[in-house]
């Protein structure tokens, strides 16, 4: 039995962190569902921009856009959407069989947005309403201006992935939205069960400390700081306050390991999957990891449920005068700072196409 299989026997879901028209066309996103235990996907700004960059499959789309008289972001989303609208086709058996836990897809709104609170409201409606799919769910940074948009998404029943989470506080502070959004929709007398998953970031800490630390502790920051959050996660689901939301008929939200490709040459390429495997979370991996995965035989122990050494290990790294609560914050600052990046280079991108198509019309 293949590594994923073990894996989703386990009771973790393995989503694909990648969306290419390539991957759709060729069948390969299928084979992953059907032969790799693929259940869901995930996309950021890098993922789409690497897509139009290294592939012609978007030429004859962006032609009829152009004709529309769309640009620029507007005919990216339009890109997008149908992509990701049929990544959510294909995942949807899964959606209806799991009762809408699993089979999801995501789609960022602008990082342009990730400091305007207004803003990534509206957004976030117009794409879930452009979709129209169950199993979308739109990705939210939960970044301080961000957290009263997740809260206000998912009040207005909008699917939401909350991303560019890294410490335990970050993750509290995000599941908190949530819950509040979903509190009001019980006390307003609406059905409680909108999706939401929580993505924490991982590789980025040990790729930040490299070389900063004892080798000893070499790629052993991001680990800890999971095993630190999943012991929130946990403590989280198991509080009245959120067993009387189930009561009403709400859904936990998920816990989702991000940012799992190990970055470091010297170390296991399924580093972060052995390490984070747990139930009742979300995995997503690149495509280089996923398949890294499926040639492995074994997995090992799940995480411990008190987050075993973690507390310990960052000790250590204290001692090592690392500042975990600072670097949080910068992780995520920077994290946003390089989605607007990506977010730019992809608009210069499309822009670039568009000329190039427009002329060679």
């Amino acid at each position: 039995m293949k590594s994923t299989q073990l894996l989703h026997n386990l009771g973790q879901s393995l989503w694909l962190d990648n969306i290419t028209r390539d991957l759709l066309d060729s069948g390969t996103l299928k084979r992953y569902i059907d032969e790799l235990s693929v259940t869901g996907l995930t996309s950021n700004p890098t993922i789409f921009d690497h897509a139009l960059k290294e592939s012609g499959a978007y030429d004859d789309a962006i032609r009829e856009e152009l004709t529309k008289g769309k640009t620029g972001e507007e005919l990216f989303f339009d890109l997008a959407l149908d992509d990701l609208s049929r990544a959510a086709d294909l995942f949807r058996p899964i959606h209806d069989r799991t009762n809408g836990v699993d089979g999801w897809v995501s789609l960022e709104v602008s990082p342009l947005l990730a400091h305007d609170t207004a803003s990534t409201i509206a957004a976030a409606k117009e794409l879930s309403a452009g979709a129209a799919r169950p199993n979308l769910f739109i990705k939210i940074p939960g970044t301080k201006e961000g957290l009263p948009a997740i809260e206000e998404a998912i009040f207005a029943r909008v699917p939401v992935n909350v991303t560019l989470l890294f410490s335990r506080e970050q993750y509290l502070a995000a599941a908190e939205s949530y819950l509040r959004g979903v509190e009001r929709r019980i006390e307003a007398g609406l059905n409680p069960q909108v999706g939401s998953v929580a993505s924490m970031f991982i590789s980025r800490w040990d790729v930040a400390v490299a070389g900063k630390v004892p080798e000893t502790l070499q790629n052993r920051l991001g680990i800890a700081i999971a095993g630190r959050i999943y012991q929130a996660y946990l403590g989280l689901l198991n509080q009245p306050r959120w067993q009387r939301a189930y009561n009403s008929g709400a859904r936990p939200q998920r816990l989702l390991w991000a940012s799992t490709g190990t970055k470091d040459p010297k170390a296991s390429d399924i580093l972060y999957i052995k390490a984070l495997a747990s139930p009742f979370t979300v995995n997503t991996m690149p495509e280089a990891t996923l398949k890294a995965l499926a040639d492995h035989g074994e997995l090992g122990p799940i995480m411990d449920a008190d987050g075993g050494d973690c507390e310990t290990v960052l000790e250590q790294f204290a001692e090592a005068d690392v500042n975990v609560n600072a670097l949080a914050a910068r992780l995520q600052d920077e994290g946003a700072k390089s989605f607007v990046k990506s977010w730019e280079e992809l608009l210069a991108v499309i822009t670039s196409k568009s000329n190039a198509l427009k002329r060679a019309a």
